[in-house]
């Protein structure tokens, strides 16, 4: 009955891990770092590179990369431990708001980017408007002056909507 009883925690720890992991996948974390964050996530105190070699299945490597992409994205910490020689990482608790506040500074960078991109086509068809010889080509730059002020407050639209919804 104990054998039945760990395998069935097993396998709904497994199905915990593989449904949580394709919300974050959403989030733009790679399938390897969702898994990754869900098991120390709900690991019940902070893991070594080894803990999370061994749950997952891993190389060391593999975990100390997807480790330092999730601490870029400030998803998990390093933590200190009185006695412990190795590095021990922990994920932050409120997932919510770092996932929030990950996804949309992921969002607010590209679309400002993106933005910066499109002004400065926007300021080489100005500078080359003159050069433009037939009305064929004026009529052709005018539509395409017109699409790049829509994108450009396509961007402009998507940082404010981002700016409102960053829980920050």
């Amino acid at each position: 009955m104990v054998l039945k009883d760990h395998q069935s925690l097993e396998d709904i720890h497994t199905k915990v891990i593989t449904e949580f992991s394709k919300t974050l996948e959403m989030f733009g974390l790679t399938p390897a770092e969702a898994r990754l964050f869900v098991t120390i996530y709900i690991h019940p105190h902070p893991m070594t590179l080894d803990e999370m070699s061994q749950a997952l299945g891993k190389s060391k490597t593999s975990m100390s990369t997807g480790v330092r992409s999730l601490i870029d994205q400030g998803l998990v910490n390093r933590v200190w431990k009185k006695g412990v020689r190795k590095d021990l990482f922990q994920a932050n608790k409120s997932i919510y708001k770092n996932f929030m506040s990950s996804y949309i500074r992921k969002w607010q960078t590209a679309a400002n980017e993106q933005e910066t991109n499109l002004k400065k086509v926007e300021n080489q068809l100005k500078n080359r408007y003159r050069e433009f010889s037939s009305e064929k080509q004026m009529e052709d730059a005018d539509l395409l002056y017109q699409r790049l002020e829509q994108m450009i407050g396509f961007h402009e639209n998507i940082l404010k909507t981002f700016h409102k919804l960053d829980p920050e």
